[in-house]
């Protein structure tokens, strides 16, 4: 122990003497490291955490498609009901979906809240007993016993202030009183990003998707009987799918479906991005540690005299180790706090980007084990870094190194070794400069796409109104018509409209199509079209041209009339009418009611539903044309979009103020933009490219300081050589020159082993980003001259320096 105090009391003098030193080696650790940390975090919470669920290796997400295996299609209610009465492998089956959000009354005023609707074996799957209360029982899903509802933790604390008798009281959502009868624990969400939800049992008793099996909208998730495998119940649900396609061809024939471990399909579409993304910082890390190993290779050599000295003194090997060691221990320390703080800030300024990303992005914050990994990752790091150094200044000739005098560490073996830690740095900067240039482009290419309208200057809100509410009135007439002519009347409103499902973030509703007098469709064959409910107004907030035809007008398109009409948009067109002009072609849309037929009255432009894909088939309908009776209950959850003349975000008050007039029990939504809305979008890939961006950055810096510091190094060890040169006749061109040839080959070399190592990960890569690897030839080969000219302008202050050596001066230095 005194030994060890001793050597402590040694390593902080001589932090002290070299304050530079030390700020450098503690700096680049507490980057490098808080990096990795901060990765390590997402990684643990996502990936490695078990669900806070009892046993959740036996829950099971069911992943169904349609006959032509492009869509995801979940089950329909019948056969729901006829897949949980048949299956042997289950202990529960359950059924969820969240439509819409509710409109709440609670204590604290009117919000919405995220609905879950569920079946009521819904708790069972996942084993979580509430804290108050309790959950569903058995037929409270059927008329009459289902207006219960059981509050999320956050609900609970948020809105009713964690009141304990809450158990019992009325919660009136949508209009409807319901009875709380429990609160679950903290930490339960399903599905695992719903974060300030309410869970009731169905509510669709009478609706025509309660009866349908063409409507397709209750996702499963199961918990398996105890000792039943994943493949025993895929088998299992399989030949119950094969029974129902045979018995119902049209509506559950060609369905395909897969099991997967709950925990295995939480955010499965991101989690080869985040190991890429760990491999990143783990690169980043592997940079810095060469970094500090290179500045204490150097600082070894100045110190070979001295421990020489120490040797010829009788100090052993094994002592020499441990005080260099511990040094380098006293460095990790630092750096390991300074990382832990850099991790922290990190977590917090990404807190935004990940609870939107990642299901389980709430949960992700430092703990126990995070600082435990920490702290073994700086450790680990500085001893990897000063392992060698350690090693080879123990092992150094007292007679050697006492006559060298100041052509230590000048030898060959030396010089090659600087140069591989320079190689290696540029290497693996170059492949994060890669993924961060690339990724970079994306999302900039995603974020100016044609989406078939300009999304500048266009705001948008959710409406959700209570359908209990305006039971036996009309809506559009009692509220969203008032509210329109309100909001048009404020200065700087261009246009207003309403559409059920906002493009780019709300896309997935839609229906079998088939044009009258054409051949059936092909079996198992992909014949969907999006369909949307809009107002008129929704055409001019928008701009979308009318290519053909007439607009939807609420004079000419009522409840009223026998046959529906639809406006079809022009990538309908060319996927169902090969393009010929559909104008009063009929279509039927039900395949359970084919007398009922719609005619398409125009022809639109296209815009896009989704951000990643062209635009789909769409068909529009008028809200206006909604039979009275279904109003309240289809137009329960509206957006409202607002064109002006420029910023929106200023028109915000007056909106709000236009809401409060017409109904004031409409909980308000906080409006967004359309670029909001699009950058909400590419959220995962916008903080993909902002870590890799500063991972890239980081690795650039680490590497040109390295750099930097081996030229230095350089001309310090061959400042006898650099005279003699100069005493013989070389000009100080050709000193410059010969150190820059010298630069120029090692980041040569190591940009050629970044690119060969970039080609070979391309594999890799492609979990974060897809490329072609001919066509991105000529922005690899950008990136590496940009990279090779940063690394010779690093070294041109030292270069010069070392040609402007007085050979005389240099001649006397020993």
């Amino acid at each position: 122990m005194s030994t060890l105090v001793h050597d402590l009391h040694y390593a902080l003098r001589q932090s002290r003497k070299s304050p530079g030193f030390a700020l450098t080696i503690v700096l680049t650790l507490a980057l490098s490291v808080g990096l990795a940390t901060a990765v390590f975090c997402v990684i643990d919470a996502v990936v490695l955490r078990p669900l806070p669920f009892p046993e959740p290796g036996r829950i099971v997400d069911i992943d169904s498609h349609n006959s032509s295996g492009g869509y995801f299609q979940p089950a329909s209610w019948p056969s729901y009901l006829d897949e949980r009465a048949q299956t042997t492998t289950f202990k529960a089956l359950a059924g969820y979906f969240r439509w819409r959000d509710a409109a709440a009354e609670t204590p604290n005023g009117p919000t919405a809240l995220q609905s879950v609707r569920t079946t009521d074996n819904f708790f069972e799957v996942f084993g979580v007993p509430p804290i108050l209360g309790r959950t569903f029982l058995p037929g409270e899903q059927t008329t009459g016993k289902n207006d219960v509802v059981v509050l999320s933790y956050e609900t609970w604390m948020k809105h009713f202030n964690g009141a304990r008798d809450v158990v019992g009281t009325s919660l009136r959502l949508d209009g409807r009183a319901s009875t709380i009868v429990g609160v679950m624990p903290a930490g339960f969400r399903y599905p695992l990003n719903a974060r300030d939800a309410v869970y009731t049992p169905v509510h669709l008793d009478a609706a025509q998707w309660m009866v349908s099996r063409g409507g397709h909208w209750l996702r499963t998730v199961g918990r398996l009987k105890p000792g039943v495998r994943v493949q025993a119940a895929q088998a299992d649900l399989t030949h119950i799918f094969a029974n129902l396609a045979r018995t119902y061809p049209d509506t559950d024939g060609g369905r395909t479906l897969h099991l997967l471990p709950l925990s295995e399909s939480v955010d499965s579409k991101s989690r080869g991005a985040l190991w890429v993304l760990l491999a990143a910082a783990l690169a980043v890390l592997a940079i810095g540690c060469v970094n500090i190993a290179g500045l204490l290779l150097a600082r070894g050599i100045k110190r070979e005299r001295e421990m020489a000295m120490r040797v010829a003194i009788g100090a052993g090997r094994r002592r020499l180790i441990g005080q260099v060691l511990t040094e380098s221990l006293v460095l990790g320390a630092a750096g390991a706090a300074g990382g832990m703080l850099l991790t922290w800030s990190l977590l917090d300024l990404l807190s935004a980007f990940l609870i939107k990303a990642l299901q389980r992005g709430e949960d992700i914050h430092m703990n126990w084990a995070v600082l435990g990994a920490a702290v073994a990752i700086a450790v680990c790091a500085s001893i990897a870094a000063s392992l060698f150094p350690a090693l080879r200044l123990s092992g150094v000739d007292p007679n050697r190194a006492l006559r060298s005098g100041g052509s230590a560490g000048a030898d060959r073996a030396q010089h090659r070794l600087r140069a591989g830690f320079i190689v290696t740095q540029v290497a693996l900067t170059l492949v994060l400069l890669v993924v961060a240039g690339m990724l970079i482009r994306v999302v900039t290419h995603y974020q100016h796409e044609d989406l078939g309208y300009e999304p500048q200057h266009i705001l948008a809100v959710d409406l959700h109104i209570a359908p209990a509410r305006y039971e036996g009135r009309d809506p559009l007439s009692g509220f969203f018509n008032p509210l329109l002519d309100r909001v048009r009347q404020i200065p700087g409103v261009k246009a207003a409209g309403l559409i059920d499902m906002l493009p780019i973030e709300s896309w997935g509703a839609n229906s079998d199509v088939h044009i009258a007098g054409q051949p059936p469709n092909p079996k198992n064959a992909e014949m969907l079209a999006e369909d949307r409910m809009v107002s008129p107004g929704y055409y001019d907030v928008f701009g979308i041209p009318l290519r053909a035809g007439r607009a939807l007008s609420p004079s000419l398109d009522r409840p009223d009339n026998k046959a529906g009409t639809a406006l079809a948009n022009q990538a309908f067109v060319a996927k169902f009418l090969h393009g010929t002009s559909p104008i009063a072609t009929p279509h039927i849309d039900d395949h359970e009611k084919p007398e009922e037929k719609t005619a398409i009255v125009g022809v639109t432009g296209s815009v896009r539903q989704d951000l990643r894909q062209p635009a789909l088939a769409e068909m529009d309908y008028l809200i206006d044309e909604i039979p009275l009776k279904d109003r309240a209950l289809t137009m329960s959850t509206m957006v409202l979009v607002v064109r002006t003349d420029g910023d929106p975000k200023p028109l915000i008050p007056a909106l709000t103020n236009a809401l409060r007039e017409v109904d004031p029990t409409v909980p308000l939504a906080d409006p967004r933009t359309m670029t909001d809305v699009i950058a909400d979008e590419l959220v995962f890939d916008r903080m993909e490219g902002w870590l890799f961006g500063i991972f890239a950055v980081l690795a650039l810096v680490l590497a040109l300081v390295g750099l930097y510091g081996l030229v230095s190094h350089e001309v310090e060890l061959s400042t006898r050589d650099i005279g003699v040169r100069m005493a013989l006749g070389a000009s100080r061109d050709r000193i410059l020159a010969m150190i820059l040839r010298r630069v120029a080959w090692m980041v040569g070399a190591g940009v050629a082993a970044g690119l060969v190592l970039t080609v070979f990960a391309r594999k890799i890569i492609g979990m974060v980003i897809y490329f072609d690897t001919q066509k991105e030839v000529g922005s690899f080969l950008l990136l590496a001259l940009c990279l090779m000219l940063a690394g010779l302008l690093a070294s041109l202050i030292p270069a010069v320096r070392a040609a402007s050596i007085d050979p005389m001066r240099a001649l006397r230095t020993e």
